[in-house]
Parts: C-alpha cells; sequence; structure tokens
C-alpha cells in the first residue's frame, strides 16, 4: 500500500536504526552509557516543581489554557529577554508560547509556506528545521552550518539560482549538532542580507544559556532586525524541562500573528499549571541556569579529556550539551550510523550518527553530555578497548563503498 504524500517526503529515521540496536543490546543485559538523545537528566528547579504543585488542582486551571499562552508567562519572557539581551519586546503582539522550540518550528512551517516555496537551511542542523517546511509542502536548499564568510556565499548562490526566491534561512546558534556560536557581526550580516533580498530569518535560540565562554547574541540585539527576524527559545535545556514542552517564538509581529493564528486552530496551549510553573522559572533566581552550566561544562571538559586520552580526538565545544565529534581515521569509511551501531554493539556506548542532521555530517557523531561525569569516564574507558581492537572489528562490517 502506497504510503500517504507526506510521509513520503520524510526520510527513514537513521536514530532508529541505532535505537534498535541500544534495544537489543539492553535487553542481552549490557549496561548502555546512552550519549546519544540530547535530552536533559539534570532535575527541574525545585521552585519551579514547588510551583506547579501549588497550582495543580486550584479551580479553572483543568480547564483549556491558552494557545498564545497566559499573559503573565509572555510577560515573564518579554522581561528575560530584556535583562539577557537588552531587547525590548511586546508580549501582546511580539511574543507566542509553544509547545518547546521544535513544535514552533513545525508550526511556523506551516504558517508561512506555501507549496514550493525555498528555504534555506543549514546541513548538518536539527532536523525540524529541514523536514518542519518539507512536511508543510516547501522546498529545502542546503547552506553551510559554520557560521563564516561561506555561508553568506551559500545565501547569495542560493538567491540568485533558487526558483521561486527563498522565502526564509534558518540559523541556529549555538547550533544543534556541531556547537557552533555566532557573533552579533554575524548577525548584523545577516540582518542586512535579509532585508536586501526580502527574506525571512528564523533563529533557534534553544541552547541561549548552555555555553562557556561568552554568553550567546540574539539576532534581536541587531538593529532592525523585527522588521525581518523570528528567535524560538525553549525551556527544556535552560531549566532541565524537557517534558514540560515550553518554548517561546519572539519578533517580527506579522509572523508572529501568523503563527498564533495557526497554533490556535491546533492546539489550546500547555497545561495551565506547566505555564504558570514556568513563568515562575522565568522570574525566579538564576542561581539553577549556573550549576546547570557548571554541571555540562565539567561533563564537558571530562569527555573530551577521556576521550582524547582513549585515542579519540573531539574538539571542545564553547556552548551547547553537545560535542561534534569525527569519526575515527580507521572508521570514516563506514559513515556515522553504522559507526554508531557498532559503538552500541562492541564499546557499549550511544552516540547520535551525524547523519542524521544532513548528508553532510556523515563524518561525524554527536555525542551528549546528558550522563555523569563518572559514566562519561566508564564511556571513556569502554571507547579505549574498542579502539585498540578496532583492526579486527572492521573485519565484519562492510564498508560503504562496497554496500549497496
Amino acid at each position: 500500500m502506497e504510503e500517504f504524500h507526506r510521509i513520503r517526503r520524510l526520510p527513514p529515521y537513521v536514530f532508529e536504526q541505532v535505537n534498535r540496536a541500544k534495544a537489543v543490546a539492553r535487553n542481552a543485559g549490557a549496561d548502555i552509557v546512552d550519549l546519544g538523545m540530547g535530552n536533559p537528566d539534570l532535575p527541574a528547579p525545585a521552585h519551579v516543581v514547588d510551583k506547579l504543585k501549588e497550582t495543580l488542582g486550584k479551580p479553572r486551571t483543568d480547564r483549556y489554557s491558552s494557545s498564545k499562552g497566559i499573559p503573565g508567562l509572555r510577560r515573564a519572557q518579554a522581561a528575560y529577554y530584556g535583562r539577557r539581551f537588552g531587547v525590548k519586546l511586546n508580549p501582546d503582539t511580539q511574543i507566542v508560547t509553544t509547545l518547546g522550540s521544535k513544535e514552533g518550528f513545525a508550526n511556523v512551517a506551516q504558517a508561512i509556506t506555501a507549496p514550493g516555496d525555498v528555504v534555506l537551511v543549514p546541513n548538518p542542523s536539527y532536523p525540524i528545521h529541514a523536514f518542519g517546511f518539507l512536511m508543510a509542502g516547501g522546498v529545502i536548499r542546503s547552506v553551510p552550518s559554520e557560521p563564516t564568510p561561506q555561508f553568506f556565499e551559500a545565501l547569495e548562490r542560493a538567491v540568485i539560482h533558487s526558483i521561486p526566491k527563498p522565502i526564509a534561512v534558518v540559523v541556529c546558534y549555538p547550533a544543534n549538532p556541531t556547537a557552533y556560536v555566532a557573533s552579533l557581526d554575524f548577525y548584523k550580516d545577516l540582518v542586512a542580507f535579509a532585508k536586501k533580498h526580502e527574506i525571512m530569518v528564523l533563529s533557534d535560540l534553544a541552547y541561549a544559556e548552555v555555553y562557556f565562554e561568552d554568553p550567546p547574541p540574539s539576532i534581536l540585539q541587531v538593529p532592525g532586525a523585527f522588521d525581518v527576524a523570528v528567535e524560538f527559545t525553549s525551556m527544556s535545556k535552560t531549566f532541565s524541562m524537557p517534558g514540560w514542552r515550553i518554548g517561546f517564538a519572539v519578533g517580527n509581529e506579522r509572523i508572529i500573528a501568523a503563527l498564533t493564528r495557526v497554533k490556535s486552530y491546533l492546539d489550546y496551549g500547555a497545561f495551565t499549571p506547566v505555564q504558570v510553573a514556568a513563568t515562575a522559572a522565568l522570574n525566579g533566581p538564576d542561581d539553577c541556569i549556573r550549576e546547570m552550566r557548571e554541571i555540562y561544562r565539567k561533563r564537558r571538559d571530562v569527555l573530551v579529556d577521556s576521550f582524547g586520552r582513549a585515542g579519540w580526538h573531539i574538539p571542545t565545544p564553547s556552548a551547547s550539551m553537545f560535542a561534534w565529534a569525527p569519526l575515527p581515521d580507521q572508521f570514516r569509511s563506514l559513515g556515522s550510523v553504522e559507526f554508531a551501531k557498532l559503538l552500541v554493539e562492541k564499546a557499549e556506548v550511544a552516540v547520535a550518527p551525524g547523519i542524521g542532521f544532513g548528508e553532510h555530517g556523515d563524518d561525524y557523531v554527536r555525542l551528549a553530555v546528558v550522563e555523569n561525569e563518572h559514566r562519561i569516564r566508564q564511556a571513556a574507558r569502554n571507547i579505549r578497548r574498542f579502539l585498540e581492537t578496532g583492526a579486527q572489528t572492521l573485519h565484519n562490517v562492510v564498508p560503504l563503498a562496497t554496500r549497496r
């Protein structure tokens, strides 16, 4: 039976192959150190959980909530942008609460995309950046992920050679999966480019608070950015609240209005007590954010150091909860999926294959620092043994070049 049209447009979910290998290994009794999914293992802050409990069961809180986000939550997000970026937002016209940044991207794609519209998306990049638009009937043109002059050269080529002209460009810094960070000067050039060519900028800033050097900027700090840009943020990583599904889109009023209207048909917003608790998170003390950042910093340092001593050099990320690791030379011919499956089977370590983020990621895997330092060191010991026996291991695997 033929697949449905929109499903046909989606490639096989490559992460599922690693998930199956992981399930098989665990069923056989293996203790898998899981660095695959970017799923925070830290608890949500106590004062946020307490606010949720306090609000549960109060009159009217079990009713339909607000798709746009309760007013207090939108005001709290505006206050956060004022404190963190010096950006002034109107909570009524420039902010909408989303069910996480992932759903926000999918919903904005539905709001702004006509069939055949071209959208410029970094490759590699987080899957929803491309597939949200594919599912909405759009066409994706890939541009480099790294915020360098080559990024703008690719944008120029895309504008010249794309028919129809692109409607939007997606950026994500700190980047998932690559951990690249953009400067304010980069955003200034991007806003100028977008204005010149009359295209929208959709900025994913989900990792705004997971940084280890200078705080990453917002594109909305650039004068005139509100004319072309919308930015997505999330409570998931900042407050270790991934399952709560709360995020925001802020910026250009026309795009926010379109997103708000589409959302009004699709959802009633998150459960009201969750929105109230999220308000308490944004308005509350930020020591929990500093603690989160320090935990990830220590894990990052342990990962880079212990894996390096095990024989796998991993560049040190300056932000995000990820390391973007090139495949060791002797395994480069396998590609990222076969290498990731091999790691599960032979080293009891799970990672995310780079090709899941785009074909230009196939020489890499993504490692998430979502296990404690002890477990990361355990993974490094397993990796060391695996690398020392890697030559024998390879005899049992069919490399990319000979596979059909």
